[in-house]
């Protein structure tokens, strides 16, 4: 990349980078930091990381802290905007593939993506029903509705000023479990920019009360749902035909066994699995950049997987009749937020979500599907062309060099060696690297 493209790209704010990969890690923190209008503290924030004291105030029985490489993809549009993506992983070739697939994706238009609003579940689980009659039970709680949400909504004083709080209540029977009859109450509350979960978890305990005395029954469970199926995201894109071409392939074939391969995701658990993974590949690291709990969107993810009784494909890919254009679209619970939690108490969250330039949980959402669609379509392409480990062992080979004990200066040249001889083997690393040292 030249310095004139580079100035021209960080002056537009483009994400199109080509050969950002090529340049010195030092000019790619330049040009990321200029692109963002990073500060010279925030910087550095890539080298301190998160002290030892900021770490024995989040957790218990501190000992360290560990870190993450943290890479940015390019190439992202989304609704229109150029997005840098910061990505907090370990993996080789994540970051490549997700920029790979926003390229192939950003051909077309880029991604289109929409979050629903940020209403998350919260549920107060009731036991030990009087005469086991789920209906008496509900009738006498519905009575009570009114309290109840009044209840829940006042325990927040920001998040109804902002327009969210308590928004309804639902119950739900289980006449038959393992424990006996019970019910489920669901309080639906808007988190607006936040997670949401202390605030869920805080309005679940405080109708909790109210619920037991009108059941007649106990109440056990307080606690908010991971399945946040009221605040779900979707990206869809386009990619022409010509852009999928591969190693003399056509792009219309290479398309069509995208859709092939997707459909075995649809009715195939055990290919599901590793196709959601491979999604979650690209969700994770954002997520983690950011401060956000990636468990608990891994969580949801996979139950909303299997919320048809089957477990299957979080994405759908179709070629388009008209066009012979590829299709593809996710969707996905993503409760996720900008304020609270390790966003604020974690520096380098501050710092990715600067990089995306987001105003609000749902628009950090949309990226992060986005980037959830982009590492699927790289995936999928690569594995219906060369296979999935052409790439991804060459950059592997990297990784095998600094275990076997390579310096960062030296690894690059042991990685293209290990590439060259197709011996990406741990035990050739050693040998190069010993040889190396007895030179």
């Amino acid at each position: 990349m030249s310095n004139e493209s580079l100035e021209r790209a960080i002056q537009d704010r483009s994400s199109r980078l080509p050969g950002f990969y090529r340049l010195p890690l030092a000019r790619r923190r330049a040009a990321v930091a200029r692109w963002a209008d990073l500060s010279v503290e925030e910087l550095d924030l890539w080298e301190r990381g998160l002290d030892s004291s900021r770490a024995d105030a989040l957790i218990e029985n501190v000992v360290g802290t560990y870190a993450l490489p943290v890479g940015v993809a390019t190439n992202f549009l989304v609704n229109g905007r150029e997005v840098l993506v910061p990505m907090a992983v370990e993996e080789p070739s994540v970051v490549a593939a997700a920029s790979h697939g926003a390229l192939m994706a950003r051909r077309g238009g880029g991604f289109e993506a929409k979050a629903d609003a940020p209403v998350m579940i919260g549920q107060v689980q009731v036991i030990d029903l009087p005469g086991d009659d789920l209906d008496a039970a509900c009738a006498r709680i519905e009575a009570q509705r009114e309290a109840i949400l009044a209840t829940a909504h006042a325990q927040s004083r920001s998040l109804p000023a902002l327009g969210g709080g308590a928004l309804g209540m639902e119950l739900r029977r289980f006449p038959e479990t393992s424990a006996g009859p019970m019910l489920v109450l669901h309080l639906y509350y808007d988190t607006r920019d936040a997670m949401g979960a202390n605030a869920v978890n805080t309005a679940c305990e405080a109708i909790a009360g109210i619920v037991e005395s009108a059941s007649g029954g106990t109440v056990l469970m307080r606690i908010l749902s991971n399945l946040a199926d009221r605040r779900l995201v979707r990206a869809a894109c386009r990619v022409p035909a010509q852009a999928l071409a591969r190693d003399g392939i056509d792009g219309a074939e290479v398309a069509r066994r995208i859709v092939a391969a997707n459909a075995l995701a649809e009715v195939d658990p055990y290919r599901a699995a590793t196709h959601n993974k491979g999604i979650l590949n690209g969700i994770d690291p954002v997520i983690i950049a950011t401060g956000n709990d990636w468990r608990g969107v891994e969580a949801g993810a996979h139950a909303f997987a299997a919320r048809s009784g089957s477990y299957r494909s979080l994405t759908e890919w179709k070629v388009d009749a008209e066009t012979g254009d590829l299709l593809g679209s996710l969707e996905l619970p993503m409760a996720i937020g900008i304020v609270g939690g390790g966003t604020r108490s974690l520096p380098l969250a501050g710092l990715g979500l600067k990089i995306l330039g987001v105003g609000s949980a749902g628009e950090l959402a949309e990226i992060v599907a986005s980037v959830g669609l982009a590492q699927n379509l790289s995936a999928l392409r690569a594995l219906v062309c060369e296979g999935i480990q052409d790439g991804h062992m060459a950059l592997h080979a990297r990784q095998l060099a600094l275990a076997a004990g390579a310096s960062a200066e030296s690894a690059a040249r042991i990685a293209e060696q290990l590439v060259a001889e197709g011996q990406i083997r741990g035990a050739r690393a050693l040998e190069l690297v010993m040889a190396g040292a007895a030179d």
